[in-house]
């Protein structure tokens, strides 16, 4: 599997939506530093945020809505929260 800014941004979007939950991402993160390759264009980029995920569930680290808009912010992405009433 090749890690690219399109499937980074998916995974930050399902974290930030409640479809994954930070274990999930955490672990996917885990796998993809260990098996998989990272786009070229953006090899550091996106491996550097890739690592980081990949601490999240360690309290030291943590993974803050602060972090996901930076992480979103580095790969290209302006974030707009719209609030939906249920």
């Amino acid at each position: 599997m090749v890690v690219t800014k399109k499937l980074l941004v998916e995974m930050l979007l399902k974290y930030i939506n409640r479809q994954l939950d930070l274990y999930g991402l955490v672990s996917w993160a885990e796998d993809m530093m260990r098996e998989a390759d990272f786009e070229s264009d953006n090899f550091e980029l996106l491996r550097d945020i890739v690592a980081r995920i990949g601490l999240g569930d360690v309290h030291e680290f943590g993974l803050t809505w602060d972090d996901c808009y930076d992480f979103l912010h580095k790969l290209g992405y302006n974030v707009k929260v719209e609030l939906i009433e249920v």
